[in-house]
């Protein structure tokens, strides 16, 4: 993606009041953009992504960027981590990660998040023999990366 169209959807969600999360396009003309708020305080809503969407459709020409269709919305319960700001703020929580480059014959990791400082995070998952260990890796390391939702079935107290 040109970092000329993230900057232009980054600054213009940014001035609704929204954290750009993720940016999508296919080769069918199809934007994809993925919004959250930043401090985590609420959910996006169906009027939050309306929003931004209505902006964008008359941004974007002005500003050259070509699309067919356009599509706004939350980045989910599962939603990919990219940023240094994301892992931050996800620490703590279990992850799945695919790496570039296999470690001990593996690409696919799961399990709970550290950020040990900037570029330099860690998740602690099971080995073959099903001992733990701790798998350090950067960003540059990552093919995707996206949060493990968690539910509680436990019925309230009431």
């Amino acid at each position: 993606m040109p970092e000329r169209v993230i900057s232009v959807i980054e600054a213009s969600a940014a001035g609704l009041g929204y954290e750009l999360v993720d940016l999508e396009l296919s080769q069918g003309g199809l934007l994809r953009v993925f919004i959250d708020m930043p401090d985590g305080e609420r959910m996006i809503t169906v009027e939050d992504c309306e929003s931004l969407s209505n902006q964008l459709v008359h941004l974007l020409p002005v500003e050259g960027i070509d699309f067919e269709r356009l599509e706004v919305s939350s980045p989910g319960l599962d939603r990919r981590l990219s940023r240094q700001s994301h892992f931050e703020r996800f620490a703590g929580q279990t992850i799945k990660l695919k790496l570039r480059q296999p470690v001990g014959n593996r690409k696919n990791f799961e399990g709970p998040l550290t950020v040990l400082g900037v570029n330099q995070f860690q998740l602690t998952v099971q080995g073959e023999g099903g001992e733990p260990f701790a798998l350090d890796f950067e960003l540059s390391d990552i093919e995707q990366a996206r949060l493990v939702p968690e539910f509680s079935f436990k019925e309230k107290k009431r």
